[in-house]
């Protein structure tokens, strides 16, 4: 008998707990939803998110109203919608049975601003992505500028390396090798404040002292562009502290194992 009593008393014990979480759930859903808790982190120090920005877009689009409720919140919808943006590399949005949610936000880094031939600017990822320019967002990158017809919105730098017919009209590939060795290489990011593309195809750098024009030519593979610059790091160490910065007007890396030099005259 005390066995069926230690049975029943621990299946009124179970089911009491049982009702006590559906109805301690019940009442937290209606619980107000509280403002999310957000993380949005960026590798450098430019940022095309704010936490306001990102809730003003939340708001505009339902996703966080006035008077919502814990049951309002749908965070697979809204990290879907995030997920779209841009600006956006990775997101997760997840919520605790009290009602708090975060919001943690990877952004995509900026290394290029490009303004193109069709009079567009726009920036380009580390990721060989394209970013649209905002004029509440500026990022201290380089700047290119010249002969590029890659239009916002196009391609991305992997679609293009990747298709045989893209690499002979785009030249966005190109953009990127030149912009990620400068970007990851310390002594270049210093130095180099502008890349442009001539009619005959060069890629010239603007260095940001100096005067001269360094006339790199060609950009087709990673190899070729980081032999470049290792020429150009030479020079810069062994010949710029005897020769000085404005000795010469235009340095050439287009040939092979050699830099040809024009002095000003």
């Amino acid at each position: 008998m005390s066995k069926w009593l230690k049975i029943t008393g621990w299946s009124v014990f179970g089911v009491s707990v049982i009702v006590l979480l559906v109805m301690t759930q019940k009442v937290l859903k209606e619980l107000p939803l509280q403002k999310p808790a957000i993380q949005i982190s960026v590798e450098g120090e430019n940022s095309f998110l704010t936490e306001n920005e990102l809730l003003s877009r939340l708001e505009r689009n339902n996703l966080v109203f006035v008077n919502q409720r814990v049951r309002d919140l749908n965070p697979e919808k809204i990290e879907r919608f995030i997920r779209k943006m841009e600006e956006v590399k990775n997101v997760t949005v997840y919520s605790s049975l009290s009602g708090n949610w975060n919001i943690e936000i990877e952004l995509r880094r900026p290394i290029a601003h490009i303004f193109n031939l069709s009079g567009q600017s726009y920036f380009l990822d580390a990721d060989g992505h394209t970013i649209s320019s905002s004029s509440e967002h500026t990022a201290r990158v380089l700047v290119v500028t010249g002969e590029i017809p890659d239009r916002y919105g196009s391609e991305s730098v992997s679609d293009i390396i990747n298709n045989d017919s893209l690499k002979t009209i785009r030249k966005l590939d190109d953009v990127y090798r030149i912009s990620n060795y400068v970007c990851n290489d310390p002594l270049m990011r210093s130095l180099i404040g502008q890349i442009h593309r001539e009619s005959n195809g060069d890629f010239v750098l603007i260095p940001l002292v100096g005067g001269q024009k360094i006339v790199f030519g060609s950009a087709f593979t990673e190899q070729d562009v980081a032999e470049k610059f290792e020429k150009l790091k030479i020079f810069y160490k062994e010949a710029i502290p005897f020769e000085g910065w404005n000795k010469y007007s235009e340095i050439s890396l287009k040939y092979d194992k050699q830099i040809v030099c024009k002095k000003k005259e």
